[in-house]
This record gives structure tokens, C-alpha cells and sequence, in this order.
């Protein structure tokens, strides 16, 4: 491998949108990431609807949906 041109491996933190914070290793210090498997549906077996300016609700009245 040629010299100087690799970036640095260095310990880094990961922070989670849920506040879910580990260690890791990589070439940043800090990685934001927006879920995890503490917080993943598919993991807790829970659902969250991230609803950005009521489009699930225009769903919802377009086709006739009954609200849960």
C-alpha cells in the first residue's frame, strides 16, 4: 500500500436520532444516523408513522381509509 495517501482509522461515536449513542471505529469522528436497532420497527415490533405534512391522512381520505 502506498504511504499517505490512506485516511486515519480512528475511534468514533455513532449517535442515533432515538439518543442511542456507541463506539465505534472508522474515519470520521461522529456519525449521525436517523434510526437503529434499538428503534427499527422491524426489531421492536412496533410502528411509527413519520407523517410530513399530513400525507398519510390525504391517503387516507383520498381512498376511503377508516383512521387506526
Amino acid at each position: 500500500m502506498k504511504d499517505k495517501i490512506h485516511p486515519k482509522y480512528r475511534d468514533s461515536k455513532v449517535v442515533c436520532a432515538c439518543g442511542k449513542v456507541w463506539e465505534t471505529r472508522a474515519t470520521v469522528k461522529e456519525i449521525k444516523v436517523g434510526i437503529c436497532a434499538s428503534c427499527h420497527p422491524f426489531y421492536t415490533g412496533s410502528q411509527k408513522l413519520v407523517d410530513t405534512a399530513g400525507r398519510v391522512d390525504k391517503f387516507r381520505r383520498r381512498y376511503g381509509m377508516k383512521n387506526n
